[in-house]
């Protein structure tokens, strides 16, 4: 399964005194970059929320290494680099969409939460279909 970078162009609300992108839009563009990876792969967030699973946020980091600037467009690379029925972690490249040149690299950590239950779960058991998805896609294997 081909997924497509998620592009995202950088608006003047989200720049900071310097003029160039705060540091934090670049999480949500993360976020925003997931979200996408889901409907692309089939299976919306919404699905999953509405099935009573979150995938929440155990970590996240975040490597500056240009700057993106208002109006400027950014190629979002997502791919996972490790799952466990329990636990997934997602990579992410942002690149100029127009020069390739690498703008930011990070990472998110994601554990599987049943809401109904109130506690951690098996996505493996809880919706095998995303589990076996993510396995198909999983990049490097323990």
């Amino acid at each position: 399964m081909e997924i497509k970078p998620y592009l995202r162009r950088a608006q003047f609300y989200e720049t900071d005194g310097m003029g160039i992108i705060y540091h934090g839009n670049y999480i949500h563009w993360m976020e925003e970059a997931r979200t996408d990876f889901m409907d692309q792969i089939g299976w919306g967030y919404y699905r999953a929320v509405d099935a009573g699973i979150d995938f929440a946020v155990t970590d996240v980091s975040c490597r500056y290494r240009s700057m993106v600037r208002f109006g400027d467009t950014v190629a979002i690379s997502i791919r996972i680099t490790k799952l466990s029925p329990a636990k997934l972690e997602l990579s992410y490249r942002m690149t100029d969409a127009k020069t390739g040149e690498l703008r930011t690299e990070g990472t998110s950590g994601h554990f599987f939460y049943d809401r109904a239950k109130a506690r951690p779960v098996a996505l493996k058991k809880a919706l095998p279909e995303v589990y076996h998805l993510f396995e198909s896609l999983l990049e490097e294997k323990e």
